[in-house]
């Protein structure tokens, strides 16, 4: 079983920055694809960004320019450094693990989710 944790979320203006971590419970974090997603009230859960094992990224088109996805596998730890933030990017945003080396966009390549971390972005 695997275990991932977000924290960092809040409530921000619009233009302010904020980063989000996972935090992952095992050691074999290294191995897997990591991803980023999120879910507004009343909307399906969508792509954000990922990260493959290797470390190659890819982010969906609202994200491009603004977010970055980093991981330290030291930690086990995969961060989504949010910039220029604005009030569409309020949502519940979800860390996702893969076991494996590539990169997806589609949630059902992830097999182990985290709970959640809010963001608010006030106008």
């Amino acid at each position: 079983q695997v275990q991932l944790v977000e924290s960092g979320g809040g409530l921000v203006q619009a233009g302010d920055s904020l980063r989000v971590s996972c935090a992952a419970s095992r050691r074999t974090f290294s191995n897997w694809a990591m991803g980023w997603f999120r879910q507004a009230p009343g909307k399906d859960r969508e792509f954000v960004a990922a990260i493959s094992r290797g470390g190659s990224t890819y982010y969906a088109d609202s994200a491009k320019g603004r977010f970055t996805i980093s991981r330290d596998n030291a930690k086990n730890t995969v961060y989504l450094q949010m910039n220029s933030l604005k009030p569409e990017d309020t949502a519940v945003y979800y860390c996702a693990a893969a076991p494996r080396a590539g990169i997806s966009t589609s949630k059902g390549s992830y097999d182990y989710w985290g709970q959640g971390t809010q963001v608010t972005v006030s106008s």
